[in-house]
């Protein structure tokens, strides 16, 4: 529940502030966790994991928008996308440089044994969850691969 009293502080500042941004954005947090709460059959609180997730997930369908726009030229489109990210992810715990999530990943498979591509499904089970809220799935994914191949 403190996250979601960290994000009800947040949008009072946000609006004190008049920041429109970061408003918007902390709102759209505070709704995905309303949302997360009340789903059929979800508990009363979301676990700490649960709330990193539903972060990270918005930090990448803004990210993933902002890409798209970008491709199609529309900058001003894309820029408030990215603001609205960067906002997100003051909530997320500090995340692990490429070459950190590297040496985690090297790590699990000189401990566990694994060699080759038939093992990246093991790998990044372990690997996942080891690296919970502090990578994203794509930076383990592209870790895995280079250390297997």
């Amino acid at each position: 529940m403190s996250l979601q009293n960290d994000i009800m502080d947040a949008i009072k500042n946000a609006m004190k502030a008049k920041d429109t941004v970061a408003l918007e954005s902390l709102r759209a947090v505070k709704s995905a966790l309303l949302l997360a709460q009340t789903e059929s059959g979800a508990k009363e609180e979301l676990s700490a994991e649960e709330e990193i997730k539903l972060l990270q997930r918005l930090v990448k369908q803004r990210k993933d928008s902002a890409n798209i726009y970008i491709e199609q030229g529309r900058q001003d489109l894309a820029d408030p996308e990215l603001e609205q990210a960067a906002v997100i992810e003051k909530f997320l715990p500090a995340q692990l440089s490429e070459e950190e999530v590297e040496a985690v990943v090297k790590k699990i498979i000189a401990d566990n044994g694994f060699s080759g591509m038939a093992d990246m499904g093991k790998v990044m089970g372990i690997a996942s969850k080891e690296l919970a809220g502090t990578a994203d799935g794509k930076t383990i994914s592209n870790a895995v691969k280079k250390a297997l191949a």
